[in-house]
């Protein structure tokens, strides 16, 4: 029998035995988890409830098919945990081809990449168009150690990277946009780690800025050690998905690094591996100079008639065995290439996160969700609560250590802040814990640097590190700092109302403020000041009156106590959504034809389970009796408890 929902003083309310009611078991849910009917706060976690028989009401033959559905649903699950993250490595491997030497040339600038907030949207932006923080801090790296960029200019890119690397699970949140109560959750879990990183930077860097203290205390920690190479990054999740991945597409990361560092000869080059195994042979040739001073040092100089010869070192790369992905032999550009899997690898990902979803929505029910909420979300007893979020944040770490990507491990936690596995108050220190667990990979990497190139990788990898750990003890250690959670909830309430809002914010954080921000750096500081300040002035003067309209309105002068006296599209987003609404009822109606019959196919959808209820509950003595006196079934729900 289905679990009673509990009662606001924690009791189980029941319904009295007089009234008649009898036990129900319908394999329908008896209360439909998208309707809110008593008032609930939508951000409690739903009761993810038994809706089959008792596994005592079972024969034999139920409970082998059962156990046999279940470990057959098990291996589905792995399997579409596995393709969605292969389409990540894929839907990354595709926003390089497409974006890769346009982040390269963005780099390229090192006048910009001198003013801070300049490096940070950079940051940003190379992050997004990659779909990698290793990647664009590794296009750091190489700056640094060829001389293009010094170390303390580097740091605000790497800043900038830690915050581009949200995108891909606030992509991923916006998949559950079908259920609002499951959106709003899965968005405000993906855009808590946005909030972080954002609130992060505007405290750090122009602490940066003004006194240097990340560059200043990993300078000490690299001075302080003698730091020897070693060993790179174990490679954990990319044994098993590269097999799958490297048949698909295989990318030279090489050339947008040459592109960054002004190598004019990358400019021409593919970004498609064409060969995975080549040999460089290095021979001696005869060569002619314009005087015996021009030649090699060390070579032997001689001179026939009027010409000057020596010996000088040339380097051929012999291709010796073809890759084996699709496009190894294809004749397309990168930028095709790169639309073909960004299409393909976003449906892949849209398709397996949905399976996902609805198969863990069939498998977490009963005992099996009660045990996993438990341990998920529960506490330890006092006084030792305190501790379960620091335990937290060290699963995060090395969960994101394992399988060597932050993107996949926050990527795999959104849909089960979706669907109420876990909260957002324990999202949160997940999400913490896989920053600074993308950050010791990168470490170990940076630790595999040759010897010329260790010292800076090793010091940009600690930037990273410290600037994440200061952000845990900025936003992290008492409720009340904790103020990305308070406004990933704000967020996630807002997009549950007005869902397309979800597609403006990304628009917004990731793309269009980091290039308007560009632009002015690109201007001058000047212009960035003149522009920037009476826009930050203003929101701080928003920001102050609305908290003062909610906790002590009688303080503020009668105009300020409510935005009505603003025009209302500036104060209510309800003029905007009609208008985006009926934008999109224009579309369904006059672009496209066979939006008219997905439309026809759902309400016949609709209709059926109507239909379907109706019968179900001729045949279920517990909904028709509800459905004869609901007013008195409430009643008595309210006034009894166990």
């Amino acid at each position: 029998m289905a679990p009673r929902p509990e009662s606001g003083d924690g009791q189980s309310p029941t319904v009295d035995e007089d009234a008649g009611v009898l036990p129900a078991y319908s394999t329908m849910d008896l209360v439909d988890k998208n309707k809110d009917p008593d008032g609930d706060d939508p951000w409690n976690l739903p009761d993810l409830q038994e809706t089959g028989m008792k596994w005592s009401e079972i024969d034999t033959k139920g409970k082998v098919m059962r156990v046999l559905t279940s470990i057959a649903k098990f291996f589905l699950m792995v399997g579409f945990l596995y393709m969605f993250v292969c389409s990540l490595d894929v839907l990354s491997s595709a926003f390089q081809l497409v974006g890769g030497k346009a982040a390269g040339d963005i780099f390229q600038d090192n006048e910009v990449l001198s003013n801070p907030v300049a490096g940070l949207v950079i940051g940003v932006l190379v992050t997004v168009l990659v779909q990698s923080s290793s990647t664009s801090s590794s296009i750091v790296v190489s700056m640094v150690s060829s001389g293009l960029l010094e170390v303390q200019s580097a740091v605000p890119v790497i800043m900038g990277a830690n915050i581009g690397t949200s995108v891909t699970n606030t992509i991923v949140a916006m998949m559950q946009a079908g259920d609002r109560n499951e959106f709003r959750r899965a968005f405000a879990g993906a855009t808590v780690h946005d909030f972080f990183n954002w609130l992060s930077v505007l405290v750090l860097l122009p602490l940066e800025a003004i006194t240097g203290v990340l560059y200043k205390l990993t300078k000490v920690v690299i001075d302080s050690f003698d730091i020897q190479g070693g060993d790179n990054a174990p490679d954990l999740l990319n044994v098993i998905t590269d097999p799958l991945t490297n048949s698909i597409i295989e990318l030279d990361k090489s050339v947008i690094n040459g592109i960054a560092t002004g190598d004019p000869a990358a400019m021409n080059k593919s970004l498609i591996k064409i060969w995975c195994k080549t040999e460089k042979i290095t021979t001696l040739e005869n060569k002619t100079v314009s005087s015996a001073d021009n030649c090699t040092v060390g070579a032997p100089c001689w001179v026939v008639g009027n010409q000057t010869w020596t010996q000088i070192n040339v380097t051929e790369t012999i291709n010796l065995e073809r890759c084996s992905h699709i496009f190894a032999y294809s004749d397309l550009p990168d930028l095709a290439v790169g639309l073909i899997l960004l299409a393909v690898s976003l449906l892949i990902l849209c398709s397996c996160l949905i399976l996902i979803v609805k198969l863990l929505n069939s498998m977490l029910k009963g005992q099996v969700a009660v045990v996993i909420k438990k341990v998920l979300n529960t506490d330890f007893p006092f006084p030792f609560g305190w501790v379960t979020g620091y335990i937290a944040i060290m699963v995060g770490a090395g969960m994101t250590f394992i399988v060597q990507s932050s993107s996949v491990f926050t990527s795999a936690i959104t849909p089960l802040v979706g669907i109420g596995v876990i909260s957002l108050e324990r999202a949160y220190p997940l999400t913490l814990g896989s920053n600074i667990g993308t950050t010791t990979t990168a470490i170990l990497a940076a630790m595999a640097s040759p010897g010329e190139k260790l010292a800076n990788s090793l010091q940009i990898a600690l930037c990273h590190f410290f600037f994440n750990i200061a952000g845990i003890l900025l936003w992290y250690p008492f409720p009340f700092t904790r103020v990305p959670i308070r406004l990933a909830r704000a967020l996630g309430n807002r997009t549950a109302k007005y869902r397309w809002f979800a597609a403006l914010y990304l628009l917004l954080c990731f793309f269009l403020l980091p290039l308007a921000i560009l632009g002015l750096s690109m201007a001058g500081w000047q212009v960035l000041v003149g522009v920037a300040v009476p826009i930050v002035i203003l929101a701080v003067f928003v920001m102050v009156v609305n908290l003062m309209q909610t906790h002590c309105p009688r303080y503020l002068p009668s105009v300020l106590r409510t935005w009505d006296f603003l025009p209302r599209p500036l104060h209510s987003m309800a003029p905007l959504d009609r208008v985006v609404t009926s934008g999109m009822g224009f579309c369904a109606t006059r672009c496209c034809c066979c939006c008219k019959c997905c439309q026809r196919t759902e309400d016949e959808e609709e209709g059926g389970k109507e239909r379907k209820r109706s019968l179900e509950m001729y045949d279920n003595p517990a909904l028709t009796k509800d459905d004869e006196q609901p007013g008195a079934a409430k009643e008595t729900a309210k006034s009894t408890h166990l």
